[in-house]
């Protein structure tokens, strides 16, 4: 098995669930093939096996020849141990493509739901692609493991045929004819499994979408009193997909029992037609030993096909829930960004709303629409292309839309009003590239007035951070982001309400902390807020109204002769 993660493998097929599982098979020829001629071999050395111990009845038994016998059963050993060396590894060959497609598909969409930024959870619910990564690429890596039974199953199936064919044509026909109807008929079972399997499969995801919204909103829940709204919501798709399983196993208990009646008639049927040759006199009592071993063999051949088929099913359900994922299409794209990024201190220029954003200034961004606001901020860091496409933003003299993303997102930072803490220490969460010692991490904590956070902590920097932050209140996690935007130390950051969920002292205290962080010639910085605590500080303001620029100015020059700019930053207060 190849090291985990797997180099790129470049864009999967995603045209269906059938050509996706073709193309993962592509990737993993050689333990396929590997898993496929050893349970080839495995097969074919027991089903060989009846017709060596017929072979010693006959001439060894019942020819009173010893020298025969112990020649025969010799050979029974060697394929004993031919058939313990292929099972083992054809076990691990199995194993290993099971792990391999379960974890090329698992690195898939990890990568998809990493590049994919919003325009994933905008399309598929989060729950559900949780449930995609957490489970479906293991049932869709079962059909591979099952694959070298199959082989083995058709092996072994050819060779009984040809070695019956030795003793009589027509037990031979019957075994060449009667084994394919038999599994043929296990398809009037599998097909309605497969749409009650397809229907638990959609429960199963609706369920897991309810939980993970009421966890993710538990806080909210509890404050509110709705906690138990939400909790007979889960347990209602909880029951719905218990049902749903229910059908499934049921439809799974059809398919053990109709097994267990077509194997078992086909050979009480094989069985008899071979009785009655030996009553005749057409073969021999050895023969017949034989034939009764491959009777009860080519149940086996039977069993491995509807296995093979239900694991196909589950395959098919679970690769088309992962080809769901992989068509989303990111908000943003490399391609087509050929343009060379301009130098440091290029102008950056929102062309629909007429804002110039000039370096090395401290500037705020007011809009009587504070959505409006937002999106500025959204086409300034390259969020979304398609909005581009009808908003032009220009950097220097370049469109924005062409510059290549990493050079974009090394040089503009937005830091939006609800960003997110992930698990791991503080230290990692503030300067997760490593690049700061802890004086400037404590240097960027001080400017966001957040020193204090750390007095409530065990560990300091070293304290491990609990899911999405909740440990810290919406105000710490808010100071916590805004030092995390300042140790990017951008050439120009961009800071969406950044005080909104702190109280006015210390407001205070971050707005007189700005200039001396983000107070550089070099440094560009836009704040997206209303607050007068941190306008009073800037070194420009642009009011927006209606989607265009009205008024540009310091705060107090804007206070004393725009009234809609004053209106706004009146009802902020």
């Amino acid at each position: 098995m190849r090291v985990f993660p797997y180099p790129d493998s470049g864009p999967p097929d995603t045209a269906s669930p059938t050509r996706y599982l073709v193309w993962l098979a592509s990737k993993q020829k050689a333990t396929l093939c590997a898993g496929i001629c050893l349970g080839s071999i495995w097969m074919a050395a027991q089903a060989a096996m009846p017709f060596l111990l017929g072979r010693a009845i006959d001439e060894g038994v019942l020819a009173g020849d010893m020298s025969a016998l112990l020649s025969w059963v010799l050979w029974l050993l060697v394929l004993m141990v031919v058939q313990a060396a292929a099972d083992t590894g054809s076990h691990r060959a199995a194993v290993s493509s099971w792990m391999q497609s379960a974890f090329r598909s698992a690195q898939l969409v990890g990568h998809k739901i990493t590049r994919t930024g919003e325009a994933l959870p905008a399309s598929i619910a989060t729950g559900e692609v949780v449930s995609t990564a957490a489970s479906d690429v293991f049932r869709l890596g079962e059909f591979y493991e099952v694959l070298s039974r199959l082989a083995g199953a058709v092996a072994a199936w050819l060779v009984v045929t040809v070695l019956i064919w030795q003793t009589s044509d027509v037990l031979a026909l019957l075994v060449l004819v009667g084994v394919p109807i038999c599994c043929a008929l296990l398809l009037f079972v599998v097909k309605p499994m497969q749409v009650r399997q397809r229907e638990q499969r959609e429960a199963a995801g609706r369920m897991t979408a309810v939980g993970a919204d009421t966890v993710a909103g538990l806080r909210v829940l509890r404050g509110i009193g709705g906690e138990s709204i939400f909790v007979n919501r889960y347990r209602g798709k909880s029951a719905a997909t218990r049902d749903a399983g229910i059908r499934v196993a049921r439809s799974l208990a059809d398919l053990e029992a109709s097994q267990v009646f077509i194997a078992g008639t086909f050979s009480v049927i094989f069985t008899w037609v071979g009785a009655n040759l030996a009553i005749e006199g057409a073969i021999s009592p050895g023969e017949l030993v034989a034939l009764y071993g491959f009777s009860i063999f080519l149940v086996t051949p039977i069993r491995a096909a509807a296995d093979s088929v239900a694991r196909f099913i589950r395959a098919h359900v679970g690769a088309r829930k992962i080809i769901a994922v992989l068509r989303v299409e990111p908000n943003v794209s490399n391609e087509g960004s050929t343009l060379v990024a301009p130098p440091s201190g290029s102008i950056l220029v929102d062309v629909s709303t007429g804002l110039t954003i000039r370096p090395g200034l401290i500037t705020a961004l007011v809009s009587a629409d504070s959505g409006a606001s937002a999106e500025v901020a959204s086409r300034l860091g390259r969020f979304e292309d398609r909005v581009l496409e009808e908003a032009e933003v220009r950097w220097g003299t370049a469109d924005l839309r062409h510059v290549a993303i990493p050079e974009i997102r090394s040089r503009i930072v937005v830091s939006e009003a609800s960003p997110q803490l992930f698990t791991g220490s503080l230290r990692s969460q503030l300067d997760p590239h490593g690049t700061h010692d802890d004086a400037a991490v404590l240097g960027a904590l001080d400017a966001a007035s957040a020193l204090d956070i750390l007095d409530g902590i065990d560990d300091g920097l070293d304290s491990e951070v609990t899911e999405r932050g909740r440990g810290f209140s919406g105000g710490q996690r808010q100071r916590l982001i805004l030092a995390r935007a300042f140790l990017t130390d951008a050439e120009t950051l961009v800071l969406v309400e950044p005080t909104s969920a702190v109280d006015a002292h210390t407001e205070a205290r971050i707005a007189a902390r700005l200039q001396h962080i983000r107070g550089r010639r070099d440094r560009t910085t836009v704040v997206v807020t209303a607050s007068p605590l941190l306008l009073g500080v800037m070194d420009t303001v642009v009011f927006l109204d209606a989607g265009r620029v009205r008024a540009e100015g310091t705060h107090s020059e804007l206070m004393a002769n725009n009234r809609a700019y004053r209106d706004v930053v009146i009802r902020s207060e």
